[in-house]
């Protein structure tokens, strides 16, 4: 099949090419992952001049979304939803006289790669056209990512943030000399915006590589630049149940989740609740996994505040709550959406929940609802912290047997969440206006109470028709 034939909407840009006479080069990510032999619909397209008006005939032209990327480098996408799938066509004038010049402003030499539009013809086959000019294909067999000039990143800092999830992503090694550019300007960074450094850094989260790489970003001092409040963690002491302190035992949540990760690949029901509940949970296209590893490094944000000595023991009393109040500065700090904010402030704030229910030999079927009842869609998250943090404790005082028996308890409780979500969806026996009509009390906070304490008699199978449900209320008030 030509490469025409797979992507019609090269023939349209080539088209306008030739009317408004400009060159249009296909450049960048998506020319590199084929030649990984990954599939994307990602497109990056230099133009010698007129970028912006290019990008807007061709929105035009397919009944596209026109979206001003950067008015000033002539930066502008097009998006269109074709089949079911999300293309993205992006438009940018040249940053040289030359477009040979232009690839010199590029990242990376594995980003070079190049298709001359006006060679495209109807039976033209890709590898044929693709051509590379910076010398990309050997650093990409080497799996380097290595910088193209060693003012890179001054021109748009990053380009460094983005070294580290190309690696993460793909696999590959920095560069020594590009990883020691990235060090000399780390501090450029801080003129990023906070929504360019949210896409790299959770194309880092989203990745089997994530601990790995977070960890040399903390080493060239790149993370606590991006994220500033970790370093509240840094040499904070912890108890006997714990190996390590604060901060490297909360990298090592990281590595553990993801061991968790690779070990529970197989589950199918866990593998989609963390990859493809995204759109119906609000989580737009950061998937759960990033969310959770983004928690797991910061679950324990809250210990240096609450740290005291009680005796010989070291204590840190609700530092989940203090946690909580950190991780909603660092959700707006980094942009993230109210759902994806919600969803990580939960995980801080109920990380040592099932910690509290292992302490019980058979948790009651009351403290089981009441935990699921909080932590809602969200249940399975906690428990999968749960696990990655207890795995990464492993101090004297931590037993071998309390670290069976807490995995046991949240194994149960993931299959227990399974098992009610094919059930028919609850509903309630009696809502907040039966309980006004028939005990005759206005709107008030003591309604929900009541309204509650019935429903989880219900869930409990304590309650089991209206009447009865109307009969527990009028007691419950009668109690208050």
């Amino acid at each position: 099949m030509s490469f025409l034939t797979s992507y019609p909407q090269f023939k349209i840009i080539k088209d306008i090419s030739k009317r408004k006479k400009v060159k249009v080069y296909l450049v960048g990510g998506f020319l590199r992952d084929h030649f990984l032999g990954i599939k994307k619909n990602d497109f990056d397209f230099a133009v010698s001049k007129d970028a912006l008006k290019v990008a807007k005939s061709f929105a035009e032209k397919i009944k596209g979304a026109y979206v001003l990327l950067d008015e000033e480098r002539e930066c502008a996408r097009v998006a269109k939803r074709i089949k079911g799938a999300l293309f993205t066509f992006d438009f940018a004038g040249f940053r040289a006289k030359t477009f040979f010049g232009d690839l010199s402003h590029r990242d990376f030499t594995i980003n070079t790669f190049s298709v001359d539009l006006d060679e495209v013809e109807d039976n033209s086959e890709l590898d044929g056209l693709i051509c590379d000019l910076k010398k990309g294909l050997k650093d990409l067999e080497d799996k380097i990512i290595k910088m193209t000039s060693i003012g890179i990143f001054k021109e748009d800092p990053l380009r460094m943030l983005r070294a580290f999830s190309l690696q993460a992503t793909l696999g590959f090694k920095i560069e020594t000399k590009t990883k020691r550019q990235i060090i000399k300007d780390v501090a450029l960074i801080r003129n990023v915006s906070p929504e360019r450094i949210r896409e790299e850094l959770f194309k880092i989260l989203g990745s089997c590589r994530a601990a790995k790489t977070l960890k040399q970003m903390y080493s060239i001092k790149l993370l606590e630049i991006l994220i500033p409040q970790i370093r509240v963690m840094f040499d904070c002491k912890q108890g006997a149940y714990h190996h390590l302190d604060v901060w490297p035992h909360s990298l090592e949540t990281v590595v553990q989740f993801e061991k968790l990760a690779e070990e529970l690949k197989s589950d199918l029901e866990i593998r989609d609740y963390l990859t493809n509940g995204d759109e119906e949970q609000g989580l737009n296209y950061r998937n759960r996994i990033g969310l959770i590893k983004l928690a797991a490094l910061l679950h324990d944000i809250g210990k240096p505040d609450t740290r005291k000595k009680e005796g010989e023991r070291l204590t840190f009393h609700a530092h989940e709550r203090v946690g909580k109040n950190l991780v909603r500065d660092i959700s707006k700090n980094l942009k993230l959406s109210t759902k994806e904010r919600f969803v990580l402030e939960d995980l801080v704030f109920f990380h040592l929940r099932p910690g509290y229910l292992s302490n019980f030999k058979k948790p009651s079927d009351k403290m089981i609802y009441r935990f699921f009842r909080d932590t809602k869609e969200e249940a399975v998250s906690v428990l999968l912290l749960s696990l990655a943090d207890q795995r990464s404790t492993r101090g004297a005082l931590t037993s071998e047997s309390d670290q069976k028996h807490h995995e046991e308890i949240c194994f149960n409780l993931i299959k227990k969440y399974f098992e009610k979500k094919k059930e028919k969806p609850f509903a309630p026996l009696i809502n907040g206006n039966d309980i006004m009509k028939v005990l005759n009390i206005q709107s008030s906070p003591l309604v929900g109470k009541i309204l509650n304490e019935v429903i989880e008699l219900q869930n409990l199978g304590k309650v089991k028709t209206k009447k009865e449900a109307l009969e527990k209320a009028k007691l419950i008030k009668n109690r208050e």
